[in-house]
C-alpha cells in the first residue's frame, strides 16, 4: 500500500445489500470526522468566514469602516466565493438520481480547495466554481481576465493543478487509473469567451452544468462506488 493512504485498498470480498447492490465495506469504518460526505458546498469558506468574527456585530462594524475607506475585505471575497459554489453544489446534487455522487469542499495540502467532485457514470470532474461579477470573462489556455479586473486570475491552471493532484490521490487509493477531468465554472458572468486553444479544461456557466449529468460510458457503477469511497476520506487527502 502506498504512504499515506488509509483503509483504500481493494477488498476481493465485496459485500452485498438486501436489494442486491453491492457496497464498500470501508464507508461503515469511516471515523465521522474522516468522513466528506457530509460537507456541503463551500464547507471551507463557511468556516473561514465564521472564524474570522465577520457575522459578529465588531466583525461587521469592521468591514463596513475597510469598505468606507476603499479597502476590499478578504471576507467580501469569501462571501463571493461561497456564493458560487452554493450556486453550482446545488445543480450537481440535482444529478444524484442519474447515478452520479458529488463531494464537496475539499482541502488540499497548501490550502487549494477543490470545490466539487463529480463521480459518476460519465467518469470523474474536478470542478472549480469562481464568482464571475457579472463581467464579461475571457479564458486563456492558463488564466481568466475580466473586463472589470486589471489582473488576470489563474483559475484555469488552477482548476487543471487541482485536477492532476485528484488523479494522482484516487488513483493511488483506488488502486487503478481515475483519470479526473477539470472543470472551471464561472457563476454569474455576463458573458464567457473560450480560447480554442484551451482544449483540456472545460470552461462553463452556471446553466450549463447539469449537462454534466449527460455523460456516460466511462465508470462502471462498481468502480464508480470504489472512487467515491476513496474520495470521501479525509486522509487520502493529506498526501495530494
Amino acid at each position: 500500500m502506498a504512504e499515506g493512504v488509509v483503509c483504500v485498498r481493494e477488498r476481493p470480498d465485496g459485500k452485498r445489500s438486501a436489494n442486491g447492490k453491492e457496497f464498500d465495506p470501508e464507508r461503515l469504518f469511516l471515523p465521522p470526522d474522516d468522513d466528506l460526505a457530509p460537507n456541503r458546498p463551500g464547507e471551507t469558506l463557511r468556516a473561514r468566514l465564521d472564524g474570522s468574527g465577520a457575522a459578529g456585530p465588531s466583525g461587521r462594524a469592521r468591514l463596513a469602516l475597510a469598505r468606507l475607506l476603499g479597502r476590499r475585505p478578504v471576507e467580501d471575497a469569501w462571501r463571493r466565493a461561497l456564493a458560487a459554489e452554493q450556486c453550482v453544489g446545488a445543480a450537481l446534487e440535482g444529478l444524484a438520481g442519474g447515478g452520479w455522487d458529488v463531494v464537496h469542499s475539499i482541502v488540499l495540502p497548501g490550502d487549494a480547495i477543490v470545490s466539487h467532485l463529480l463521480i459518476g457514470p460519465g467518469g470523474v470532474f474536478g470542478i472549480a466554481s469562481r464568482p464571475a461579477g457579472k463581467a464579461r470573462v475571457r479564458a486563456g489556455v492558463s488564466e481568466v481576465r475580466t473586463d472589470r479586473e486589471r489582473h488576470p486570475q489563474p483559475y484555469v491552471r488552477e482548476a487543471r493543478h487541482d485536477a492532476a493532484r485528484a488523479s494522482l490521490v484516487l488513483s493511488r487509493g483506488c488502486g487503478f487509473l481515475v483519470r479526473v477531468r477539470p472543470v472551471l465554472v464561472l457563476v454569474g458572468a455576463r458573458s464567457v469567451d473560450v480560447s480554442p486553444e484551451l482544449d483540456d479544461v472545460r470552461v462553463l456557466e452556471e446553466r450549463d452544468v447539469p449537462g454534466l449529468g449527460a455523460f456516460g460510458g466511462v465508470l462502471h457503477p462498481d468502480r464508480s462506488r470504489r472512487v467515491h469511497t476513496v474520495a470521501r476520506n479525509r486522509r487520502v487527502w493529506l498526501w495530494a
